[in-house]
């Protein structure tokens, strides 16, 4: 891949161990682009990357609850975020329910692939269309359609 990305790394307390197996399963890939994480994400990636020897651009944000998604979310609007993975807890309430939804939210109107599980995160990292130069997203569409 030639193009350096930027992809943002944010999971619950519940999902942050599956998400260190996912980036040290990947982290060949993630360790050649830079990586925005929410505060306690970032920390525990960059501490399993440093026990593995693999070094890495990391950047932590604050944590979730205390605003981290919110600055996320703000990188995406200003076009700073090329890939975000959000590993999220479905199964337990989360104070900060309107902080994650507008993260949610703002990737899909800029149009930031964003994934959810493991499996689509495999899918998006895997994409050939990083590579196709000649590949241009189009801009989502928020026109009245009539027949």
């Amino acid at each position: 891949m030639n193009k350096k990305l930027t992809i943002a790394l944010v999971a619950h307390d519940k999902r942050k161990a599956d998400m260190i197996e996912w980036t040290l399963h990947n982290a060949h890939f993630l360790s050649m682009h830079n990586m925005i994480c929410t505060g306690t994400t970032g920390g525990l990636i960059r501490n399993a990357f440093e026990e593995k020897g693999i070094q890495a651009n990391i950047v932590c944000m604050h944590s979730g609850p205390m605003g981290g998604d919110a600055e996320i979310a703000a990188m995406v609007v200003r076009k700073k975020i090329d890939l975000a993975i959000f590993l999220i807890d479905d199964l337990n309430p989360q104070p900060h329910e309107a902080d994650i939804q507008m993260l949610l939210r703002q990737c899909r109107v800029h149009n930031v692939p964003i994934a959810c599980n493991r499996y689509s995160a495999d899918l998006m990292i895997t994409s050939t269309l990083w590579d196709d130069e000649t590949y241009v997203p189009m801009e989502p569409k928020y026109i009245q359609f009539n027949r």
